[in-house]
């Protein structure tokens, strides 16, 4: 399948290529090619590139670039015909990771509240949340945090009105129609469902989030006791 695309400039220095309007899986694949193609192709002008949901932004240093004309036109010359040569494999196996969760409790103190909003008991909360199906489709906000789509809308709930000033490390939280874990102990307002003692990110190992662009999550409920046993086996 041939890339479908358009490039716009974002600053003086940065450009936005803009691969579908909707997140969906085909899109993010589209993205993950695209991210791939400049990691694959270190180009020396190339500062950084950001994927997003449906785009990926191109920093680019305008002082390395040659050109009589605007460096954003020839950066735009150079790269489509370039973009138009790829080619999305859409039948390329995602990678699944299973993240262990121990709901409720201490871990989940917002459990019932998701349950009470959407007329559940807590057993179909933790039904619905863990057998659903996740993709990561970009990793941001703060170092390793997995943004995930897939969540029923079953289990749907509010940010809360009063943020959190911690949130531990590994909680799994739900805001609106999104599920996500926390991987780093940062201020937040999810409604947090439970916890995983998987570590996400590891800032002194060779990659440090866990989680990356494509991957698909498996969310495996834990008992308190194994959760325990997980984390001690990791120290």
């Amino acid at each position: 399948m041939m890339m479908k695309y358009t490039i716009e400039p974002l600053g003086d220095n940065s450009m936005i290529i803009e691969l579908g309007q909707d997140m969906s899986h085909e899109i993010q694949q589209k993205v993950k090619k695209v991210s791939s193609f400049f990691e694959e192709n270190r180009f020396d002008w190339v500062i950084e590139t950001v994927p997003g949901f449906t785009t990926v932004a191109v920093f680019y240093d305008p002082l390395k670039i040659k050109t009589k004309t605007l460096p954003y036109d020839e950066v735009c010359a150079f790269l489509e015909p370039l973009l138009e040569k790829l080619e999305v494999d859409g039948d390329a196996e995602p990678r699944v990771v299973e993240i262990p969760v121990c709901y409720g409790g201490e871990f989940g103190p917002d459990l019932e509240e998701v349950a009470n909003h959407n007329g559940l008991t807590v057993d179909e909360v933790i039904d619905i949340h863990s057998n659903g199906e996740y993709t990561v489709y970009m990793i941001g906000f703060a170092p390793g945090f997995p943004y995930i789509g897939g969540m029923s809308e079953r289990i749907a709930a509010p940010r809360r009105s009063n943020p959190r000033l911690k949130i531990p490390a590994g909680s799994v939280g739900i805001a609106g129609k999104q599920t996500g874990v926390y991987p780093i102990e940062t201020p937040g307002g999810w409604q947090l469902i439970g916890k995983t003692p998987q570590k996400l990110f590891t800032p002194d190992g060779d990659t440090p989030s866990l989680l990356q662009a494509g991957d698909q999550i498996k969310f495996v409920p834990i008992s308190e006791e194994e959760f325990q046993k997980i984390e001690e086996d990791a120290k």
